[in-house]
């Protein structure tokens, strides 16, 4: 093999590279987006008379449902189920569980305090993926990293239109909830990446899913009794298990793994401008200059922790290039 085949291989190596990444970034991305779909489903399962441990409960229960079918429409291609040892299907079901436990803690915060207090904390989670990720691997994370976290951070406070209230005042509990949840969420987001399943996505999200079911239980254990899908939750159960649980769990299943710990909780940030603009479609909620503003600084904050691994891999190309020309 001469050097000129050498360097075009390195070349196209880094750029497979870059783009796997550039491709499980937008698979996380869009799978914060899916979670935007939340806030407003939870408002208006609200106001139609149901408990947020009710609409816990069909989002659990529903996104396990998803993953059945799926699992049972690839099996029916032809896909084989692998085994899973316990130990291996507990870690997935604590995934489950956590991702549950996220959604019990917003859901109550989203009840008591105002939807741009809950979304501002539960927004934290954008750091705290950081520190999981600087715990779990022994190593700060990269400078450039820590600020777009900060960008979106400072993005959140003028989209969720918190700069007009602050949190001074509210009910301490569910401050400590909406909290919480930034926690429980950062760690859902970190650890998808680092529990790895020999199966299928689908198969991986039926085991996930059955955590999320049995968390769910504790909130709500007589759900499937208690004849609320026959009062109407119907409609917020399946958009809640779809966008709330099955996507998400889907994404980040798929993508997590190819990024850093603390790039996936960052890239997952487009939670919040997915959730104003749904907010806005179907709640006719208004957005000013200011919430805009705040929508374009976390995308801006977004776009920078993806810079260092898209302008790396061109950098390499155009490097690798330069060689075998000379």
């Amino acid at each position: 093999m001469t050097g000129t085949d050498t360097i075009k291989q390195q070349a196209a190596g880094a750029g497979s590279a870059g783009a796997g990444q550039a491709k499980a970034a937008l698979q996380v991305f869009v799978g914060g987006a899916c979670y935007g779909a939340m806030a407003t489903t939870y408002k208006l399962a609200y106001a139609a008379g149901f408990t947020s441990a009710q609409v816990v409960a069909s989002q659990a229960w529903f996104g396990c449902l998803f993953f059945v079918l799926a699992a049972l429409a690839g099996r029916a291609l032809g896909h084989h189920w692998q085994r899973v040892g316990w130990k291996l299907a507990f870690r997935l079901m604590g995934l489950g569980a956590l991702t549950c436990l996220t959604s019990i803690l917003y859901c109550y915060a989203m009840s008591v305090l105002p939807a741009p207090v809950a979304l501002t904390l539960l927004f934290q989670f954008t750091w705290l993926g950081l520190v999981w990720q600087t715990v779990m691997t022994r190593r700060p994370p990269r400078p450039l990293q820590v600020v777009s976290a900060l960008v979106i951070v400072f993005g959140t406070v003028f989209a969720s239109g918190v700069y007009k209230t602050g949190i001074a005042g509210y009910d301490p509990v569910a401050l400590l909830c909406a909290l919480g949840a930034a926690v429980s969420c950062s760690l859902f987001v970190t650890l998808s990446g680092r529990v790895k399943a020999p199966c299928s996505s689908e198969q991986r999200g039926v085991i996930v899913c059955m955590g999320s079911v049995v968390m769910s239980l504790t909130v709500c254990p007589d759900y499937v009794v208690s004849g609320v899908l026959a009062q109407g939750i119907l409609p917020f159960a399946v958009i809640a298990g779809f966008f709330g649980l099955f996507c998400p769990v889907l994404l980040f299943g798929v993508g997590s793994p190819h990024l850093p710990a603390g790039l996936s909780t960052v890239m997952a940030a487009a939670e919040l401008p997915a959730g104003l603009l749904i907010a806005m479609i179907v709640l006719g909620e208004p957005l000013g200059v200011v919430e805009w503003l705040g929508v374009a600084i976390i995308l801006a904050g977004v776009c920078l922790a993806q810079a260092p691994s898209l302008l790396g891999g061109r950098e390499a190309r155009r490097a690798a290039a330069g060689q075998a020309v000379s």
